[in-house]
């Protein structure tokens, strides 16, 4: 399946670098030059954002909430899955704009109508991108959708980005795993842990 990526700041990018030679991988952002000039450096395909909707089966959306919602009400995306990655953050990364009976996830998926939705990747620092793969190998990247077909397309893709899967359910996860997202945003600035860290579960032997 070809992945687009759409949007490369600093999630878009590292998420590039993790993929690029490994999946059938293009970019595109706004910024065209850009998107040409990441894509020569990881020898990767680059298209203006139409084309690559088009071409793509697995649209990973590396934009903040409100962008990626004001995005998916105009694209065409009929059909694709579409990888939400963001937390619906406060200006001031204080907290979280929305939640408890409602996510950035499902209010991406109610104005994506013919798409399906996935949350991914929400839950880690970019900076996890740059670290080596045997050392996120273990780290869970938490995966909740409403399809089996479109959870399983990417959940191999948090493999291929080599990262561990964590199968939160359906998409409604999410209204638990942003709050997860920003607990781990709290810890690692708001208390100094850092960014190189990430949630888990731990299963305890009985």
């Amino acid at each position: 399946m070809k992945t687009a990526i759409i949007g490369l700041g600093n999630m878009g990018r590292g998420l590039a670098r993790r993929l690029a030679g490994r999946t059938d991988l293009l970019l595109a952002a706004r910024n065209e030059a850009d998107a040409a000039g990441l894509a020569a450096t990881l020898a990767v395909e680059w298209l203006a954002i139409p084309e690559a909707l088009a071409a793509a089966d697995i649209i990973v959306l590396g934009l903040p909430y409100s962008a990626a919602l004001g995005f998916v009400s105009d694209a065409k995306i009929d059909g694709k899955i579409l990888v939400d990655i963001s937390n619906p953050l406060k200006d001031d990364f204080s907290g979280l704009t929305i939640g408890h009976d409602t996510s950035a996830g499902e209010e991406i998926q109610k104005q994506a109508d013919g798409a399906e939705v996935v949350k991914a990747f929400n839950t880690i620092f970019a900076e996890l991108f740059d670290a080596p793969r045997e050392a996120t190998a273990n780290v869970p990247v938490f995966v909740a959708g409403n399809t089996a077909k479109a959870v399983e397309a990417v959940e191999q893709l948090v493999v291929t980005a080599g990262f561990a899967v964590e199968n939160a359910g359906a998409l409604d996860a999410a209204r638990l795993l942003e709050p997860v997202g920003m607990l781990n945003i709290r810890l690692g600035y708001g208390l100094g842990r850092g960014t190189a860290i990430a949630p888990a579960w731990l299963k305890i032997a009985a």
